[in-house]
């Protein structure tokens, strides 16, 4: 027999005659904030039937949001430089940006930040911190327009994976810094692509969930970036064997 809650439908409203809204716990009367809340039912009930429908709609609209995010900036470039237009972008996102010998400029809690940024179309983008941001796939576009990106800060970036580190090989010549830490989506074969990034001097690879053997994850990327400084990861963990792994001394006599 089926749990009461996996039976869940939503019911259609009635109404009676003080214009309310009939619920399991009695009618209430739109006032105010009401009405807005009456409305987002009558849209839900109209519309889904079930549980996992509504689901459905509720992630699909959360990445049509992320989408939003990481729409094309490109075309300011003809207007602004790319420089600007790049910044523009990792601001947008709430992140911050740092010009070459300028202040970090980064947005207030209500997503505001000064336009001085515009001045300085001709000012490279030495470094960005989009950490928190959901910048995916399709956003890099807008970041890879900062040719002389020296440091670049992805700290918990839900939506940041391999197939994205797989396309930061156009900052090869200038990156130095990078910083994956905490990425839920990261995993080896996303730090493998990093193999073109020559002249980073660091990268924290430090909480990577989908890294399977953070130690010898850690041993191939040294191997693979000589220069470049790893931290984040203890280089024993994942390396430890088990006591079913533990090698046998055969030469030493059994006991009876």
């Amino acid at each position: 027999m089926a749990a009461p809650w996996l039976s869940l439908r939503l019911v259609a409203p009635m109404w009676n005659g003080t214009r309310g809204i009939h619920r399991l716990g009695g009618a209430v009367v739109p006032e105010g904030n009401q009405k807005k809340e009456r409305t987002m039912l009558q849209f839900l009930t109209n519309h889904f039937y079930d549980v996992e429908a509504l689901r459905g709609y509720l992630l699909q609209r959360e990445m049509s949001k992320v989408h939003m995010k990481n729409r094309s900036f490109t075309w300011l470039e003809e207007q602004h430089g790319p420089y600007c237009a790049g910044a523009f972008f990792i601001l947008k996102q709430g992140g911050a940006v740092k010009f070459r010998d300028k202040e970090w400029i980064r947005p207030d809690k209500y997503g505001h930040f000064s336009p001085e940024f515009w001045n300085f179309r001709e000012v490279p983008v030495e470094a960005v911190d989009a950490s928190d941001c959901e910048i995916n796939y399709e956003g890099l576009d807008n970041l890879l327009l900062l040719k002389e990106l020296q440091s670049l800060l992805l700290q918990r970036c839900p939506h940041v994976d391999d197939w994205c580190l797989s396309r930061l090989y156009p900052l090869a010549d200038s990156l130095q810094e990078l910083s994956l830490a905490g990425c839920p989506r990261v995993s080896e074969r996303g730090l493998a692509c990093l193999h073109h990034l020559q002249n980073l001097r660091r990268l924290d690879i430090s909480d990577l969930p989908a890294v399977s053997n953070p130690g010898l994850t850690q041993i191939l990327v040294e191997e693979m970036l000589p220069s470049c400084k790893v931290v984040g990861v203890d280089w024993a963990e994942g390396l430890k064997l088990g006591p079913e792994e533990q090698p046998q001394d055969t030469a030493s006599p059994v006991l009876a």
